[in-house]
């Protein structure tokens, strides 16, 4: 159809993050086999710890913000060179409405520093998330991705405290992308040899 009411159709295209985020994940799995020497065949594979904590954050739903709480279960498997691996399960609720509930389901890598007791770390995780709407009216999932870092502290051979902060994006939120951005204090167990 030729003329000024003529509809043009475009092609669809991914949001820019994604494929910087698939590039980042796909580099650090690959990471670990260009290594230039071989590591010791005694050493361990690597660390692995499985915790959970307490989450508080902020959440701006249809330009109204929120104040967020509620728990948070993680699991991270570190290697020898600097870079890991982390799986989080999290869900709080606004505190002006019990019906709300914001859950996530993440993982992706991370790269960390050992500093003594204190290991920082930064990471990138994609995921989905789940919002329960007000008055349980609807309950949708989303795609997400998330930047975040913190601190893990060794307080016992066997137990490390965690400092974490998230900024998260809901990838095709209504109105606007949903953003949370979530602090997280937690206890894990150090597995080890």
């Amino acid at each position: 159809m030729n003329g000024p009411h003529a509809s043009v159709s475009r092609p669809t295209r991914l949001p820019r993050p994604i494929p910087v985020l698939a590039a980042l994940l796909l580099a650090c799995v690959l990471a670990p086999l260009a290594r230039a020497q071989a590591g010791s065949t005694a050493s361990r594979v690597g660390d692995l710890q499985i915790g959970g904590g307490y989450s508080l954050g902020t959440s701006t739903y249809n330009f109204n913000q929120s104040k967020l709480a509620g728990g948070t279960v993680y699991a991270t498997f570190d290697q020898h060179n600097h870079w890991g691996y982390e799986a989080d399960f999290r869900q709080t609720k606004p505190s002006d409405d019990s019906t709300v509930y914001e859950r996530t389901y993440e993982i992706g890598p991370r790269i960390y520093l050992t500093d003594g007791r204190i290991k920082p770390y930064g990471k990138v995780l994609i995921g989905r998330g789940v919002y329960n709407y007000s008055g349980n009216v609807a309950n949708v999932a989303y795609n997400l991705y998330t930047f975040g870092g913190g601190a893990d502290y060794t307080l016992t051979r066997s137990l490390n405290l965690r400092v974490d902060y998230e900024h998260q994006t809901w990838l095709s939120f209504p109105i606007q992308n949903l953003q949370p951005n979530v602090f997280t204090i937690g206890i894990a167990f150090h597995f080890h040899q």
